[in-house]
């Protein structure tokens, strides 16, 4: 499983092609650098480099590549890495090489304490995002300067779950300031915002989020009113003075503000017989172990570059 991670390693911080890598989870600051690595097995690591990293990518076997931000409170073991073998395993499953999932890792802590918690996760969530800005101008460069001869053509998505929406919120934002002209480029097919730890009214005009419309061809907010998760974040926001309803509790607070290529899915229907009692983490298999009505969009969309929606008019659907 290849993955890319801020998270500092023990030793040395400079990039050491094909070093054992090791994280260092006592320290949960961003780093600035980047390193490009892959998962041979349960904490057995080993750090490939960018270049080799990406051409890994180019020349695997899947049609396209599903790049997965996880949320707050997450560790590399035994939250991060299986979780992402869990989606591998699903888009197997429904169709063999389609699909590549390749692991975000930024730096979570592990303190006692959701509160504590997710206000040293929040402030990593903002710091991170300038070493993935910086990650996503070296892949541009990269990708340009490729041989005519061998592109790399994979079609590329994200699935950002609860805080990781933060992450990658920030990530455009600091891409566009720091690199580019004025508006990021459409590089992602399909951007699933799932369970979304961000303010609800993100996605408008004027809001930092509109960059996650404008470099996506598909953006699909699922969200569930009843997430408990989400509840404590709002509750915890509050009492620092952030009065906001959440994105995944809500969907966008008014469609209309938001781009054409924005929808919403109601998950409120089953989202706590999937995750007991949090219903948080609804994405993957239902309560018998089985794959879920929310994968089964999600493959849906990437299969096939389109967003299925009951209510075409108001780009609403109800799972």
């Amino acid at each position: 499983m290849l993955f890319v991670t801020n998270r500092e390693p023990q030793g040395s911080i400079r990039t050491k092609v094909n070093r054992k890598f090791k994280f260092d989870l006592k320290i949960n600051a961003p780093s600035n650098s980047i390193y490009c690595c892959e998962r041979i097995d349960k904490d057995n690591y080993i750090e490939l480099g960018s270049k080799e990293w990406l051409a890994r990518l180019r020349d695997s076997d899947a049609k396209q590549i599903l790049f997965f931000i996880h949320g707050f409170s997450n560790l590399p073991e035994p939250h991060i890495f299986p979780r992402t073998q869990k989606l591998q395993k699903f888009f197997d499953v429904k169709e063999e090489n389609l699909v590549k999932v390749v692991p975000v890792i930024w730096p979570c802590d592990d303190d006692p304490g959701i509160v504590k918690d997710y206000w040293d996760d929040q402030k990593s969530a903002d710091m991170s995002a300038f070493s993935f800005a910086r990650a996503l101008q070296f892949f541009m460069k990269w990708r340009d300067e490729e041989p005519e001869d061998n592109p790399c053509l994979k079609r590329i998505n994200i699935l950002a779950h609860s805080m990781g929406n933060r992450v990658f919120r920030e990530t455009l934002s600091a891409w566009n300031k720091y690199d580019l002209a004025n508006g990021v480029p459409l590089l992602f097919r399909n951007t699933i915002l799932m369970a979304a730890d961000i303010v609800n009214e993100s996605l408008e005009e004027g809001q930092d989020g509109r960059l996650i419309s404008q470099s996506s061809r598909n953006v699909s907010v699922y969200y569930a009113t009843d997430d408990l998760a989400l509840r404590s974040s709002k509750i915890s926001n509050s009492k620092n003075k952030v009065a906001s309803r959440r994105l995944g509790h809500t969907g966008p607070e008014n469609m209309k503000k938001t781009q054409s290529n924005v929808f919403e899915i109601d998950c409120d229907n089953f989202n706590n017989r999937y995750d007991k009692p949090k219903g948080h983490s609804y994405f993957l298999d239902d309560e018998k172990g089985n794959i879920g009505v929310v994968f089964d969009h999600i493959f849906n969309s990437i299969k096939t570059g389109r967003v299925k929606v009951d209510d075409e008019q108001n780009r609403r659907h109800i799972l």
